[in-house]
């Protein structure tokens, strides 16, 4: 029977799209503290940790994972001597490891914080149980952000367990929290001031400024997309479709009418507004109807089937809107590339 470990601050998606899945796969749960009973109020079998380890939790909740046949059952390899280690504490493996850490960040970002809230703020299990499971990517399964759980347990739900690349990818991630947490940490106990970007990488582009070049988008938060928003449908972004996006998405949205704005390499071919965008749409184009060709379109009104269907069979690279209507969709769905 596979094992997995839960102890989160943030209980977003717990029941839903981990704790009940991986029961119904015939998971064992091990779960800390508030974690545990918010798995139990719904109904879920589930372990304490202080069951599993046989010790109680201390200080207050202070130490509470910070155990042998804790981190043993999550560093342990599949290997006779480890196994017999883990014999000797009466420990088991653990499979997956699902934890998030105390906001220390929005403790933090309060006016009125004190010093001694913002130190009760600082994990220091979650932390060692996020290193621990990212070390052993190869074996073990670590999942730090709820947006992350559907995908996981839609992998073993096909597969039985998830791919080696799967489990580096959520390794890289786990390392990546835990630098910006003592970042945050260090920042805050230091008085330091100064600016300090965070970025993580949203998607490889199709390329770069050139056909040549390898480029990747970075964005502010983890699984964000392109330029905040979702792409819908088609093939890879590539770097000028992204530079055209937002050149022409800034300009549309800057209107306050119904607003059509054309873009092709990074140069405006047209732009016009109207009461619909159906209105706005022809004079946008008559503007430069050669140039548009292979453009990039951006609207401020949700993209509606009226004007997808004026735009017809003529070959457009991207279109951003601030929502699109299911008919518009299934109109534009048939242009592949698109």
């Amino acid at each position: 029977m596979p094992t997995a470990l839960i102890s989160v601050s943030d209980k977003t998606g717990l029941i839903e799209n981990l704790a009940q899945p991986l029961n119904e796969l015939g998971w064992k749960i091990i779960a800390s503290g508030g974690t545990a009973a918010k798995i139990r109020e719904a109904g879920i079998a589930v372990m304490d940790v202080a069951e599993y380890t046989k010790s109680p939790e201390i200080l207050g909740g202070r130490v509470k994972t910070l155990h042998p046949a804790v981190h043993g059952g999550i560093l342990s390899r599949c290997s006779e001597t480890d196994n017999l280690d883990l014999e000797k504490i009466n420990a088991e493996q653990i499979d997956l490891v699902a934890v998030n850490l105390y906001p220390f960040q929005e403790t933090v970002a309060k006016a009125d914080v004190k010093i001694e809230e913002a130190v009760e703020k600082i994990d220091i299990g979650g932390v060692a149980l996020i290193r621990a499971a990212a070390k052993n990517f190869k074996r073990i399964t670590l999942v730090c952000n709820p947006n992350d759980y559907r995908d996981v347990v839609a992998e073993i739900q096909t597969d039985g367990k998830t791919s080696l690349e799967t489990r580096r990818e959520l390794s890289v991630k786990g390392f990546a929290h835990t630098m910006k947490y003592d970042t945050a940490i260090y920042k805050y106990l230091s008085n330091d001031k100064s600016e300090q970007i965070n970025l993580y990488p949203i998607q490889n582009l199709r390329y770069g400024e050139n056909p040549h070049q390898e480029a990747t988008l970075y964005g502010y938060k983890p699984n964000s997309g392109p330029l905040g928003g979702q792409q819908l449908q088609g093939k890879g972004l590539s770097y000028n479709n992204l530079l055209d996006l937002d050149a022409s998405w800034r300009a549309a949205v800057s209107f306050d009418r119904p607003t059509v704005c054309i873009v092709k390499h990074l140069s405006p071919c047209g732009l016009a507004s109207g009461d619909s965008l159906a209105q706005a749409y022809p004079p946008a184009l008559a503007s430069d109807p050669v140039s548009a060709f292979g453009g990039v379109i951006a609207v401020n009104r949700e993209f509606d089937f009226a004007i997808a269907e004026l735009i017809g069979d003529m070959f457009i690279e991207c279109i951003a809107a601030p929502v699109f209507s299911d008919k518009a969709l299934e109109k534009l769905s048939k242009k592949k590339n698109l």
